[in-house]
């Protein structure tokens, strides 16, 4: 039986794959103006059109945002993190449910075996939290807050699960101004669930941490389906 024949890719799409590596290995920097088209179309050897193309095709992913007469810039390293940007509500419920299994995994396991200084350190970044969200600082709040779900990933002593969960957390802290930060702008609480996850890792209750986790979870995707 003969083997089906790949089309050749197309110059494009290989200059997309290259600036995606540009950006992700940090030579683009998030925030960054990207070089004007002439400076492109010499160091990648290809034509003004290909250019073009590609570049459209990281601005569709959200990677990259034209400013008018400004420039072309790195909006974001990650594409799903891109994606959150742009508010894409059905990419917001995937992330929850990365969140959803990794996190309540982690304080199951953290209710388990973690230390004493690892569950201290986990109440010092919920209670900056909480009290820049009471002086109405959001931008610290959401911080704080992203720092809080990535050490009680880390409370699980998985290096592996701290991997994965570090492949998300720009995702997080894109939808975090948007949605967790202005929920919590207009009611003055934080989601439910974060202190009493701490509490049940402090019983050792992985049930308990478990459920505090999908509580809180389960607020952030109300949430999002009413935003």
């Amino acid at each position: 039986m003969t083997q089906p024949i790949t089309p050749p890719r197309r110059t494009s799409e290989l200059v997309v794959e290259r600036m995606e590596q540009l950006i992700r290995g940090g030579e683009w920097p998030v925030g960054t103006c990207i070089p004007a088209e002439p400076e492109l179309v010499r160091d990648f050897g290809v034509g003004r059109n290909t250019i073009r193309e590609a570049v459209r095709a990281l601005e569709h992913t959200g990677m990259l945002q034209p400013r008018r007469g400004d420039g072309t810039y790195v909006r974001s390293a990650n594409p799903f993190a891109a994606a959150m940007s742009r508010g894409a509500s059905s990419a917001a419920l995937d992330l929850m449910q990365v969140r959803r299994a990794l996190e309540s995994e982690a304080a199951a396991s953290a209710a388990r075996s973690a230390s004493a200084r690892t569950r201290a350190k986990l109440r010092a970044v919920l209670d900056r939290a909480e009290a820049a969200l009471a002086a109405g600082d959001l931008e610290t709040y959401t911080r704080e807050d992203v720092g809080f779900h990535t050490q009680l990933v880390a409370a699980a002593g998985n290096p592996l699960m701290v991997e994965i969960f570090d492949g998300v957390v720009e995702a997080i802290a894109a939808t975090h101004a948007e949605i967790t930060a202005t929920s919590a702008a207009h009611t003055g609480l934080h989601p439910q669930g974060h202190r009493e996850a701490i509490d049940a890792i402090d019983a050792g209750d992985p049930e308990a941490a478990r459920a505090a986790v999908n509580h809180y979870i389960d607020e952030l995707e109300a949430e999002i389906k009413r935003a």
